[in-house]
């Protein structure tokens, strides 16, 4: 599927041994007010908490805003976590929950066009040529709008699955609805990103 290689083409590489080392030593001393377990959670997690917010909110000076928002309210919240669920679904549910909010204040969704546009991330493993690497990018670029396009609700479920690689009962858990309802507004959204980059599918081969 176009936009699904195109968005697993992204280098937003979270750094997988850090977040290895978050185990529920870790969850406990930070309940415990561990200032150095608090900056290891910090190290592990705030780069998959800042790509969630910057789909959400459509630029990155909120999505900054938001990230830092969330790691002030884990350091009064963590407590609230009783390993009932995984530790970063819980996280992700309290991701998703402040994007929302923030959505709120604004009081109006921003129409695509008044997005501030996502800077280009570059993808070494497709720099075999300037104009293969230029093509690529501008896939991904395309899909990152596409993306921000889409209604919360279904723009949600997309990054979940295809960026942070959870499945359809995590999807669930995270945005309090059942599986049922996460396959529907993922159907939804591929017929939706299919139509908006349809154009893509006869210009690039992925």
């Amino acid at each position: 599927m176009l936009e699904q290689t195109a968005i697993l083409a992204e280098q937003r590489v979270p750094d997988s041994r850090l977040q290895d080392s978050i185990d529920a030593r870790v969850i406990r001393a930070c309940q415990q007010g561990d200032r150095e377990a608090f900056r290891l959670l910090f190290e592990a997690y705030k780069d998959r908490v800042f790509s969630i917010a910057r789909y959400s909110l459509g630029d990155e000076a909120a999505a900054d805003d938001v990230t830092q928002q969330i790691f002030v309210k884990l350091i009064t919240r963590i407590g609230q976590f009783r390993g009932e669920s995984e530790f970063t679904t819980w996280l992700y549910r309290l991701v998703i929950n402040t994007c929302l909010d923030e959505r709120r204040k604004r009081r109006r969704f921003l129409p695509v066009s008044e997005f501030e546009p996502l800077p280009p991330m570059t993808n070494t493993a497709n720099q075999r040529s300037p104009e293969t690497g230029y093509a690529r990018q501008e896939v991904a670029d395309s899909v990152r709008h596409a993306i921000t396009g889409l209604k919360p609700k279904m723009r949600l479920p997309i990054l979940l699955k295809y960026v942070e690689g959870l499945s359809y009962e995590e999807i669930a858990d995270v945005l309090g609805c059942s599986k049922g309802t996460v396959a529907s507004r993922l159907n939804r959204a591929h017929k939706a990103l299919a139509r908006r980059l349809g154009h893509l599918r006869d210009e690039f081969e992925l």
